[in-house]
């Protein structure tokens, strides 16, 4: 029995959340005739320019907005991180999230989910009715569950994300033409699994704008020269969202949220090459290749995306860096990013956050003791060659922001004034009727 096979009257409410990673609320409230079903769930529910988080990396931002927790309690920083008491690095998959996501708390009601292109959640979870992993998936053939949905996705030429490396050429056509057709692929798994499952959450994300947006988004901005080819990709994912929301039967309530904002790119700022030059970081090899490599006599180091660790005794194996100066240390360190400038005469740094500030849990021995939010117009790399320069540009032209995230709400009681991701699973589980521990999570409902 599909979704839409249901009988009414004594059913409990239900929630479709449409993820738009990466999209800026400015992009889609500036531009409303241009993206008319947007414009009409603002118009008829609620939406509004949110918070990400911090750092707003999407390895870090998804399993926060799905569990309603920080990294200090998920164990998910970033891209890349630390084992604890080494020097050895792991790219976190679905396994290594360390709280509830939402679709368990729905699953653990009793009810069913369906979680389909979700990033960092591979390999596929065997406790939801249906999961599609997304980025960082393997393959295809791995990353479906069970394998009648694999079978499936293949019959459509499906596409678990786009392939980056065309957005490296100086031509974007082919880039282009790939990210259309891996969210037609993606939108038409989506349409049908709202009608082929009887879900009570489907939980799907579109990534691929994330992805258009790191190498299209400064022609979108700044009017170079794909910035129609960028406004008709999005006029395609608003299409995709006003047909999907005109699917859903009234007791479905519709979220669409991304997991960050966006902002034109015009620097790339190579941290540990920085860190070595301002006399913070040196190797014992002449050609490094990763963390280990990291002489005794270093003071901090940095991790994508400006994430900053102190070399410290008896936590790092080499730490420089005895407990007792750490706090004037790691103040030295705010003290001289506070001042970086970039060659365009610009403050590089919005704000630096203390790891005291931005995380709290059981997993923050691993958490960075200080994290830089850039201003617009400097993406945050590291990296241990020691031969780039500090300053550099490279084929992507967009980057993510902490601010201008966007969230629209289906519904005329959400409130989302001062909000963030954190706030996003406690209200998937009010509008649900899923009942919780008032507190379990860093956000509040917005119902």
């Amino acid at each position: 029995m599909g979704l839409f096979d249901r009988l009414r009257g004594d059913e409990t409410p239900r929630v479709a959340f449409i993820g738009v990673d990466g999209v800026p609320y400015s992009l889609l409230s500036e531009n409303e005739e241009l993206f008319p079903n947007f414009a009409a769930l603002a118009d008829e529910g609620t939406a509004s320019e949110i918070s990400s988080i911090v750092p707003p990396e999407s390895s870090a931002c998804w399993p926060s907005l799905t569990t309603g927790k920080n990294p200090g309690e998920t164990g998910v920083y970033g891209f890349q991180d630390r084992e604890v008491g080494t020097y050895d690095t792991y790219v976190p998959m679905g396994g290594d999230v360390q709280a509830d996501r939402v679709w368990d708390l729905v699953q653990e009601d009793g009810r069913r989910a369906t979680v389909m292109n979700v990033p960092v959640t591979f390999p596929p979870q065997r406790n939801v009715q249906r999961m599609v992993s997304g980025f960082l998936s393997s393959g295809l053939e791995k990353a479906a569950y069970p394998d009648d949905v694999r079978d499936y996705l293949e019959s459509i030429d499906y596409r678990i994300d786009v392939n980056p490396k065309l957005g490296h050429e100086t031509d974007k056509t082919a880039f282009i033409e790939d990210a259309h057709e891996t969210l037609d692929t993606r939108f038409e798994a989506f349409e049908h699994y709202f009608e082929e499952d009887d879900w009570d959450l489907f939980f799907g994300v579109f990534m691929t704008t994330d992805r258009v947006n790191h190498f299209l988004f400064k022609d979108y901005e700044r009017d170079g020269e794909y910035r129609e080819e960028f406004l008709e990709f999005y006029r395609k994912v608003d299409d995709y969202v006003g047909q999907l929301r005109e699917m859903l039967p009234d007791d479905v309530t519709l979220i669409v949220a991304s997991d960050h904002g966006f902002t034109s790119l015009d620097y790339e700022v190579h941290f540990n090459e920085w860190l070595r030059e301002e006399g913070w970081l040196s190797f014992r090899t002449d050609e490094p290749a990763e963390l280990g490599d990291i002489a005794d006599e270093t003071k901090a180091y940095s991790f994508i995306p400006g994430r900053f660790y102190i070399n410290l005794e008896g936590r790092e194996p080499r730490g420089s860096v005895p407990e007792a100066e750490y706090d004037d240390v790691r103040d030295e360190l705010r003290a001289d990013l506070e001042a970086l400038e970039g060659p365009n005469g610009k403050k590089v740094v919005d704000r630096v956050v203390e790891k005291e500030t931005a995380f709290r849990g059981d997993h923050d021995d691993i958490a960075p003791d200080l994290v830089v939010i850039p201003n617009h117009g400097f993406d945050l790399k590291s990296g241990f060659k020691a031969d780039s320069d500090v300053f550099d540009t490279g084929p992507r032209n967009g980057m993510h922001s902490f601010d201008d995230t966007a969230l629209y709400i289906d519904h005329p009681d959400a409130n989302i004034d001062d909000a963030d991701l954190f706030d996003i699973t406690p209200t998937i589980l009010d509008l649900m009727d899923v009942e919780y521990r008032r507190g379990a999570f860093d956000g509040a409902s917005l119902v």
